[in-house]
């Protein structure tokens, strides 16, 4: 049996090396998990992977508490899981914090227009390569495409988009189900479940008897974003874009592109943004303490559901492979977040390439459209240089981000 101190070795490394997204951290995790120890073989990280992603909620940090999980159950779930997302925590914590202090400074906004140049290219990519994996077919583009219509001409809400899908995936199934491959070996506890339940929305009840408006409200949107977002970290992201910029109004469109390219410099999963934008919103209502706060439940809202559902569902994890439906729903899932994640590297990019963007009128729909005299030509030369280091050089993200980082700054100061 594994010894909780090498547990605690091998998944903190990952925690603090974890850069680059999604992708690159499971990358990361294949090569420690199955490559260089036998914790598991390639097919059981396979089939983790694929559970998942039938998961609401960041991928990556569900496939590390799954392993430990296997490894020494709860306890090393717990120890997994938590390492991977506290060392990126406290880093986007004091980011967060210094952001909120320094963010308007001309020299900070030179840093992050390098930044941000780069991550524009971070997200094409990850764009590019969940697109080659998701689409396989004429219904799959046909899903996906309709998706990025939906959000982008008519703003349909993303819950919405991925249920339509859903339903569409498991329609379209007629296989019937299979014989599992072999039977779950562990079972879940109906405590287990209860407890991590109670766990999770115990600050709801608590922050509304006690009149905490700002927070409550913090509490129960993260809360549902943690139960409906499918399709991992950039499906997520999206989402939080729309709700949080055009429908509540908690931060702006410049504040959320930059909460995005901070999150890319840190290590962990990169839904960590969360507790970024939770912990400006109350940095903008209550100073520092308060954004602590609202950083520290953010994090509570977000991650504690993630560890919810991998031990209740850990144990039936070929079960739930072996339902025909339910693989065809997650397939088209997957290509509608391929729309989504299209939608959102658009906005992305349309906020860093340009200062000002205006919302123009186009028939029965509205479109924030960019206006051509508020270019940013500085972005152009460090897009190019990001692209060239990311795609043809191969740098890690780290390396590319700092080099965008200092190039904006001299562009703008120099």
């Amino acid at each position: 049996m594994t010894a909780y101190s090498t547990l605690i070795q091998v998944f903190g490394r990952i925690g603090v090396l974890s850069f680059g997204g999604p992708a690159a951290q499971i990358a990361l995790m294949h090569r420690e998990l199955v490559e260089e120890r036998p914790w598991l073989t390639e097919q059981q990280f396979l089939r983790s992977l694929s559970f998942c992603m039938l998961l609401p909620g960041p991928e990556a940090m569900q496939l590390a508490t799954y392993a430990g999980w296997r490894l020494r159950g709860i306890p090393g779930g717990l120890i997994a899981g938590s390492l991977f997302v506290l060392p990126g925590a406290v880093v986007i914590a004091l980011l967060a914090l210094l952001y909120a202090q320094y963010g308007a400074r001309p020299e900070t906004e030179a840093l992050l227009l390098g930044v941000k140049a780069c991550v524009v290219v971070i997200v094409a990519q990850a764009l590019v390569r969940l697109s080659q994996k998701a689409l396989k077919g004429t219904a799959d583009y046909l899903v996906a495409t309709l998706s990025f219509l939906a959000i982008f001409l008519l703003g349909l809400p993303f819950p919405l988009i991925i249920a339509l899908a859903a339903l569409w995936g498991a329609f379209r199934a007629s296989a019937p189900v299979e014989t599992p491959p072999e039977p779950a070996t562990r079972k879940t506890r109906p405590a287990t479940i209860v407890l991590w339940a109670a766990l999770w929305l115990m600050p709801l009840p608590v922050l509304w008897l006690t009149g905490q408006n700002l927070l409550f409200d913090l509490a129960l949107f993260f809360a549902k974003l943690a139960v409906v977002t499918f399709g991992g970290a950039y499906a997520v992201l999206a989402y939080m874009a729309q709700e949080v910029v055009e429908t509540r109004a908690w931060l702006d469109a410049t504040q959320m592109v930059d909460a995005l390219g901070l999150a890319e410099t840190t290590p962990g999963p990169l839904i960590l943004v969360t507790q970024f934008v939770g912990q400006l919103t109350g940095h903008a209502q209550g100073g520092p303490w308060l954004a602590l706060a609202a950083g520290g439940l953010t994090l509570w809202m977000t991650f504690v559901p993630c560890f919810l559902w991998i031990f209740a569902g850990a144990p039936y994890i070929e079960n739930l492979l072996a339902r025909p439906r339910l693989q065809s729903a997650l397939a088209a899932i997957t290509a509608a977040v391929v729309g989504v994640i299209l939608n959102l590297s658009l906005w992305f990019a349309l906020h860093v390439v340009f200062a000002t963007l205006t919302p123009v009128a186009l028939g029965p729909v509205t479109l924030d459209l960019p206006r051509p005299d508020t270019l940013r030509w500085e972005v152009l030369p460090l897009t190019a240089l990001a692209t060239v280091l990311l795609v043809w050089a191969k740098r890690g993200v780290p390396v590319t981000l700092a080099l965008s980082a200092a190039l904006g700054w001299a562009l703008v100061n120099v």
